[in-house]
């Protein structure tokens, strides 16, 4: 059992529940308290969200890293996939890796990018079970669904909140753990495009160690096999953008109404100014889906983002039999996390996500229906919910950076 005390009552049907203890007001007492409860646990699983991308496993593999150099037992696990996706297999540590089969109830378990308990998969089961459950954050929609919270939406990524507490508890930061910490910010500010002054600061001080940021990113963001091009192009091929309007629902941009115009002349127009906000999409059906592998859908929407005159942009992914993954990026001036939050899922300002269950075009209208809030300027205008991509004065990022169904389950940006 960790020091700190933990109330435990007996729900209305006679479960046994573990009630919060009561929470540091700051992010730094978050910081602090989160430091003390790893440095007394007797044992620790380290859990990212489903199909980790490298913010969540680098996030996962750093501090597994510096746990075990501080003598603690850890081991790292997911839930899905069954094994560590190809594009992460260099970041080092996965040693600690298990099966979610194989893992143990720990005494604390600690969840990494994580912003709800059902992106915890099966591995969900050990929250309840787990003497006391960490939740380390960034995303401004996360629900709070552990007994102890380290959640910074000003943070550009869950490694930088890492790296505080790898400081915080002494770990001397080596090229292996520098690498975890270095992938995560570097994809989670888009090549550190939305990166303040103190993460380039903070990301100089990793590269230092002898961290190589071509060899370890290359594989993450530019290497993808042969059969990917296919999918691409038949991805961009149904690509189609059209205005969300209260006053021109549904009408393609060029006015063709075959839904692949092109824009016309007249330029972008800003869903700010009540022009009415542009949506780029495409759909990825269950026949191209299922022979992909889920990083390989999860990086078309970095190409069909670059549409000029997208304010936003939607791919809905046909994972399983009417069942779809749906991933929202924007322009400055669109919140598509108060979208995603809408729709049951979540995540950033400018990056974020949910499920959806039914049929493509159903996914395509719900989307349509928010968007026309932010056309009429009743609704997801970026500010509704704090910015967290690119915020100067995190506190976490301050002290690391200095030296030493229908609205089913919700899933991260991707």
């Amino acid at each position: 059992m960790t020091r700190a005390a933990v109330t435990r009552t007996r729900g209305a049907r006679g479960r046994v529940r573990t009630a919060r203890p009561a929470q540091p007001s700051s992010v730094s007492g978050q910081l602090r308290a989160a430091a003390a409860l790893l440095r007394d646990a007797g044992s620790v699983v380290v859990v990212p969200h489903v199909n980790p991308d490298a913010d969540a496993l680098g996030s996962a593999l750093a501090l597994g890293l510096g746990l075990e150099r501080l003598g603690i037992p850890v081991q790292v696990a997911f839930a899905e996939p069954d094994g560590v996706p190809r594009s992460l297999a260099g970041l080092p540590g996965q040693h600690l890796v298990r099966a979610a089969d194989d893992v143990a109830v720990p005494e604390l378990l600690v969840s990494v990018d994580v912003n709800t308990r059902s992106r915890l998969g099966s591995l969900g089961a050990l929250v309840g079970r787990a003497s006391r459950t960490l939740v380390i954050d960034h995303h401004v929609t996360n629900t709070g669904f552990g007994t102890d919270l380290y959640v910074d939406p000003a943070a550009e990524s869950t490694t930088v909140l890492v790296a505080a507490l790898l400081d915080l508890l002494g770990v001397e930061l080596d090229a292996a753990i520098a690498a975890n910490l270095y992938a995560g910010l570097a994809t989670d500010t888009v090549g550190f495009r939305h990166a303040s002054p103190a993460a380039h600061r903070l990301a100089a001080r990793w590269l230092e160690t002898g961290v190589d940021a071509d060899e370890l990113l290359r594989p993450i963001s530019d290497t993808h096999p042969i059969s990917w091009l296919s999918l691409l192009s038949s991805a961009l091929g149904r690509a189609r953008l059209e205005l969300v309007d209260p006053a021109a629902v549904g009408q393609d941009v060029d006015g063709a109404g075959d839904g692949h115009g092109a824009s016309g002349p007249g330029g972008r127009r800003d869903g700010r100014r009540g022009g009415g906000v542009r949506l780029v999409s495409t759909v990825i059906p269950f026949a191209e889906a299922r022979t992909s592998a889920q990083e390989e859908l999860d990086s078309v929407i970095d190409i069909l983002r670059t549409v000029q005159d997208a304010d936003v942009t939607a791919v809905v992914k046909e994972t399983a039999p009417e069942a779809f993954q749906v991933s929202l990026r924007s322009l400055p001036g669109v919140d598509v996390a108060a979208v995603a939050t809408r729709l049951g899922g979540g995540g950033h300002v400018r990056a974020a996500g949910f499920v959806h269950r039914g049929t493509a075009a159903g996914a395509l209208d719900a989307i349509r229906g928010q968007l026309r809030l932010v056309a009429g300027g009743d609704g997801a205008v970026e500010g509704g919910i704090p910015v967290a991509a690119g915020t100067v004065g995190s506190p976490a990022v301050a002290e690391a950076a200095a030296p030493a169904p229908a609205r089913g389950a919700a899933i991260a940006p991707r």
